[in-house]
């Protein structure tokens, strides 16, 4: 299936090496999984419950362990020269990944699980690459995902190790780059974070049950 731009609230990522036709995906560390039910995010116990997926383009937002901070950035047609020069200008990466040190040997040891969903249930969510559905679903499909640091490689999508995330995503913010950041609130203490007002329409921290 053609990846549907045309159905997206914001431009996509750019593909990525070995990327693979268009589904929809939820990646977890548990193997035992194969029905989805609607449940409302932890921290939003009023909202209606969905089921969340990501479809293929953006699923290696989610070649992490789950609640690892990570952030997700690339450049759209509208970004900025600067900004594209700024921070892109020293990588031939499309996409770059930024984790905390503390978390790389998490993530070098992790094993993921990613369930392919069927789509006829799903529309897609106002954040783009991601998917809800009100029904329960059954997934068609699992596939191991292991050696997330190679298959970053693979991917050719730059992956940087950093002692905090913080002063790359202050920068990140007040970008015109597009982003997605993760589980921002397990990061390192650092002075920047308490200082950062993090928008909502793109910060993803917690928001998508993948």
């Amino acid at each position: 299936m053609t990846y549907p731009v045309d159905l997206l609230a914001r431009e996509p990522a750019p593909p990525y090496a070995g990327e693979g036709g268009f589904a929809l995906w939820h990646y977890s560390e548990d193997a035992s999984l194969g029905r989805f039910e609607p449940r409302a995010p932890a921290g939003d116990p009023g909202a209606q419950p969905l089921v969340w997926a990501v479809d293929t383009r953006h699923a290696p937002m989610f070649w992490f362990p789950r609640d690892c901070p990570r952030g997700c950035i690339w450049p759209v047609s509208t970004t900025r020269p600067q900004d594209r020069e700024w921070f892109f200008g020293d990588t031939a990466a499309t996409r770059i990944h930024v984790v905390e040190a503390d978390w790389l040997a998490r993530m070098q040891a992790c094993r993921l699980y990613a369930y392919r969903l069927p789509a006829s249930s799903f529309r897609p969510h106002g954040v783009g690459g991601y998917w809800v559905s009100e029904e329960p679903v059954e997934a068609v499909e699992q596939v191991v995902i292991d050696d997330l640091t190679g298959r970053h490689a693979r991917a050719r999508i730059e992956l940087r190790i950093t002692p905090s995330i913080w002063p790359f995503w202050r920068r990140v913010a007040g970008s015109t780059v597009e982003y997605s950041g993760s589980r921002l609130r397990n990061t390192a203490p650092h002075p920047a974070q308490f200082v950062w007002d993090p928008p909502d329409a793109k910060s993803l921290d917690g928001t998508a049950a993948t």
